[in-house]
């Protein structure tokens, strides 16, 4: 009876041992069958990119207008900016207080977007609608037919390595660190082809666009300050009262060194003294 038990035991475990390798050997046929499945013809992946330079009226009405065709393209705008920068100023007197400024500026305009590609010759043509004249113009195409195809086949040969990799994996081998390493690089090649996917799909389009020099005009208050200073006579006037003021103030100060004065008053007599009564003694023989 132990006999036949012991048979059965190994009729059991043989028989899993056999499904494991059969599920085994199953998943191995789905991942080629999906392989042999996957797309590898060459595939057109055109990416458009298209350039305009170009002269507008009005800068900003032109910004409002190419923002409402893009959007109703389908596009998107990714940046914009607009800025003025000044080409020259003056300041005219007007009156005592008061200058007339005068500023000729120039307003240049920048806007990158997404279009759809399909749309993009329609869109250009909306703005050459917009444009007084155009300086520039450009389309550059990339063909990334190649490498969309080049990480598909590179992707297909990671998922073959990894499912063989797991067939013959163990504990002491550095199965999972490669498995792990071709995953990533497969997960990196198919964000790679997403991303050719979406310029594809949406081309990239730079406009510049700018307006003749404008100039402003602006009353402004008078910052030359000698501009302020009264007329003639009175400065003449203040002049005369200044000039008081700093006699007095020499006056007080030699008031102030009056002793310095009656020192150098004695000093002079007493000089005076000795020197005449010295001079006879000088002359006797």
């Amino acid at each position: 009876m132990k006999k036949y038990l012991i048979y059965c035991i190994f009729t059991i475990a043989a028989f899993g041992c056999n499904s494991e390798n059969k599920l085994e050997r199953s998943s191995a046929d789905v991942t080629e069958a999906n392989l042999e499945a996957a797309d590898t013809t060459l595939t057109e992946k055109i990416i458009k990119t298209a350039d305009m330079r170009f002269r507008v009226k009005d800068v900003q009405r032109t910004k409002e207008k190419l923002s409402t065709a893009i959007r109703s393209e389908g596009g998107t705008v990714t940046e914009f900016s607009i800025q003025s920068n000044i080409q020259n100023s003056e300041k005219v007197r007007q009156s005592a207080d008061s200058l007339l400024e005068l500023t000729a500026y120039r307003t240049e305009g920048y806007i990158t977007a997404k279009v759809p590609s399909d749309k993009l010759d329609e869109f250009t043509n909306k703005i050459a609608k917009l444009a007084v004249f155009i300086d520039q113009q450009s389309l550059k195409l990339d063909d990334q037919s190649v490498a969309y195809l080049a990480n598909q086949l590179k992707n297909q040969n990671r998922v073959e390595a990894v499912a063989q990799l797991n067939k013959h994996a163990n504990k002491k081998s550095n199965n999972v660190e490669t498995s792990l390493s071709l995953k990533d690089d497969y997960v990196d090649k198919k964000i790679e082809n997403l991303i050719i996917d979406s310029k594809v799909k949406y081309s990239n389009i730079t406009l510049n666009f700018y307006q003749d020099n404008t100039v402003k005009k602006m009353t402004v208050e008078n910052d030359n300050l000698s501009d302020y200073r009264p007329g003639f006579f009175k400065r003449f006037w203040l002049s005369i009262q200044t000039g008081w003021v700093i006699f007095t103030e020499i006056i007080l100060t030699l008031t102030n060194l009056w002793v310095l004065f009656v020192l150098g008053i004695i000093g002079y007599f007493v000089f005076k003294y000795y020197k005449r009564k010295l001079r006879p003694v000088a002359l006797k023989p």
